[in-house]
């Protein structure tokens, strides 16, 4: 009986849920699990995150040609329609599926995790990896993070949001040579995708559009500050309004150095460590 791991990853949403499935993989260590990535690119690189078995899917309707009736999965996609997941609860022994959508609902025969809801067969927490919340010093002042995607050239379309401001800048994974070049040369302190967590540790302030990347500075002991997109949808705000984390909107210039000015003073609220709950909590819903 296999166990799968499915997470939507592409050039158009990141690799946020892609951070998050390595997190887990590598929190269930010994546990013989497959990644199936949509993006074959990174199911490629997996093992460069801790993940030992990875195998690129096309679409999401593939997963059964890998996989066989009975099976266990872990389900980290908005991809599948409702016909699709029950589809799958009913195909699969065990379905744990993710999400952030606070308007969600715990269905029957499967398991939820979930940043806002409680109840029965449902694990209400945010994932974060255990190396985040070993204190670094932070020998960066300020950093700008985006994301690992930027299809449509957001960043340069908006470059007005970080007037007056000198950030090192993170570069995301999905971005083209052309468009990486041009931003090195807008940022002088530029920092390779390798060098990811480093500079989410390493980052006393961290300006960011991913939620994932917010979360993990804040564990870190940073103070990140939340850029919602306009090409991603607002899953993340109540999260961050409940951690106390400052949200800028429509890319606003003046709401962030309004926002850094008294960034000193402001006092977020704790990222719970809960590596321990959500390991005992796959591990009792995958019967293992």
């Amino acid at each position: 009986m296999g166990i799968y791991y499915y997470v939507h990853t592409g050039h158009r949403i990141g690799l946020d849920r892609f951070r998050r499935a390595c997190t887990i993989i590598r929190l269930l260590k010994g546990i013989d699990i497959t990644l199936l990535c949509s993006d074959f690119r990174i199911a490629q690189i997996a093992s460069e995150f801790g993940v030992e078995k990875s195998v690129g899917i096309d679409v999401v309707r593939n997963i059964p040609q890998i996989s066989q009736n009975g099976d266990k999965i872990i389900f980290d996609s908005d991809e599948a329609n409702p016909i699709m997941l029950e589809d799958m609860r009913n195909y699969f022994s065990s379905f744990i599926r993710i999400s952030d959508k606070i308007d969600d609902k715990k269905e029957k025969n499967e398991f939820l995790i979930s940043p806002y809801l409680n109840g029965a067969d449902i694990c209400e927490l945010v994932v974060v990896d255990d190396k985040y919340f070993e204190k670094e010093e932070k020998t960066i002042e300020l950093s700008f993070f985006f994301g690992d995607d930027d299809y449509d050239k957001q960043l340069e379309k908006h470059f007005s949001l970080l007037d007056g401001l000198n950030p090192d800048l993170l570069l995301g994974f999905y971005y083209f040579f052309d468009y990486e070049d041009m931003l090195k040369g807008r940022f002088p302190n530029n920092h390779e995708f390798e060098e990811y967590d480093d500079v989410i540790k390493k980052s006393k302030v961290l300006i960011t559009a991913s939620p994932q990347a917010a979360l993990e500075n804040m564990a870190s002991g940073g103070k990140p500050i939340f850029i919602q997109r306009k090409d991603y949808p607002k899953d993340f705000q109540e999260l961050f309004k409940k951690l106390n984390v400052p949200i800028v909107q429509n890319y606003e210039n003046r709401q962030l150095l309004t926002i850094l000015q008294s960034l000193e003073k402001h006092e977020y609220y704790k990222v719970e460590h809960n590596s321990e709950k959500l390991r005992n909590f796959i591990k009792e819903n995958l019967n293992l």
